[in-house]
C-alpha cells in the first residue's frame, strides 16, 4: 500500500488590529493550519478562528463568490477568501485588509458603508419619466442583446477588489471607483433611464469621476466575477470627453 503524501503545513501571517480597542496596536500574528484537499483560504480562516483564536475577525456570507464579503488583500493582492484555494498559494501567506474603507477589525471593513454613499452619489438607480409608476403593470418587453448586456454590468457583488486595487482611489478619497464607473455604464444602457449623457457628466466628469482613472487597470485584473471594467471606463470616458467639449 502506498504511503499517504504528508499534507502540508500551511503558515498565515494575519495583520490584526481592532480600532475599537485603545491598547491594540497594528501587528502581524502567525497562525498554522493543516492543509486539507479542496480548501479554500474561507476554510482555513474558519479553522483558525475555531480551534485557534475566536477574537479573530473576518467577514463572510455566502461562501459561493456571490456577496463579495470575504475580500481582503492575499500576499498583496485584493481577492475573495471562499474563491481562493490553498493549493494554489505558497506555504507561507500574508494576509491583510482591503485598503481605502472603514477598518472595522483585522481583516474586517465596512464596504458597505462606501458602496452606499457611491451609490447615492450617482444616483445609481433607474430614473424613469413616471413620477408614480404602476407596479402592477407588466414591463415593456426589452431586447435579448441589450438586455444580456446589462446583466454583463449587474453582475458586480460590490466586493470592493477594485476599488482596493486602485492607485487613484488610494490618492483621491472621493473618487467613485471602477466599481462607481461600472454602474454609470450599466444605467446608460438601460432604456428605462430617462437621464441624458449632460446628467451623467454632472456625476462623473471630473478628476474625482471618470477622468482622474489613470487607466492602470489593477480594477480590470483582481475583478472576481472578470467583469470588462476597463472596457467600459474606457467608452465612460469617451462619452464624457465629448459632451465636455459641446
Amino acid at each position: 500500500m502506498a504511503d499517504t503524501p504528508a499534507r502540508r503545513l500551511l503558515k498565515f501571517r494575519i495583520l490584526r488590529y481592532n480600532p475599537q480597542d485603545p491598547a491594540s496596536v497594528p501587528r502581524i500574528q502567525v497562525y498554522e493550519v493543516e492543509e486539507a484537499d479542496g480548501m479554500t483560504l474561507f476554510i482555513a480562516l474558519n479553522d483558525i478562528r475555531e480551534r485557534l483564536d475566536p477574537s479573530l475577525q473576518f467577514d463572510f456570507v455566502c461562501r459561493a463568490g456571490i456577496c463579495g464579503s470575504c475580500a481582503m488583500v492575499i500576499d498583496g493582492r485584493p481577492a475573495l477568501a471562499c474563491r481562493t484555494l490553498t493549493k494554489n498559494l505558497s506555504a507561507e501567506t500574508t494576509l491583510a485588509p482591503l485598503p481605502v474603507f472603514e477598518l472595522i477589525g483585522d481583516l474586517s471593513v465596512n464596504t458597505g458603508k462606501w458602496m452606499r454613499a457611491m451609490s447615492e452619489r450617482l444616483e445609481t438607480w433607474a430614473h424613469t419619466a413616471e413620477g408614480n409608476p404602476d407596479l402592477g403593470r407588466i414591463e415593456a418587453p426589452m431586447d435579448a442583446d441589450l438586455a444580456e448586456k446589462i446583466y454583463e454590468l449587474d453582475r458586480c457583488i460590490e466586493c470592493g477588489c477594485c476599488v482596493a486595487g486602485c492607485g487613484t482611489a488610494r490618492m483621491r478619497a472621493d473618487f467613485v471607483g471602477a466599481v462607481g464607473l461600472n454602474k454609470i455604464a450599466r444605467f446608460r444602457l438601460d432604456p428605462r433611464d430617462t437621464r441624458t449623457d449632460a446628467d451623467y457628466y454632472e456625476l462623473i466628469g471630473d478628476d474625482n469621476g471618470v477622468f482622474g482613472c489613470m487607466s492602470l487597470l489593477a480594477c480590470h485584473d483582481v475583478c472576481p466575477k472578470n467583469l470588462p471594467l476597463s472596457t467600459q471606463i474606457a467608452f465612460v470616458r469617451r462619452k464624457m470627453a465629448g459632451e465636455g467639449l459641446k
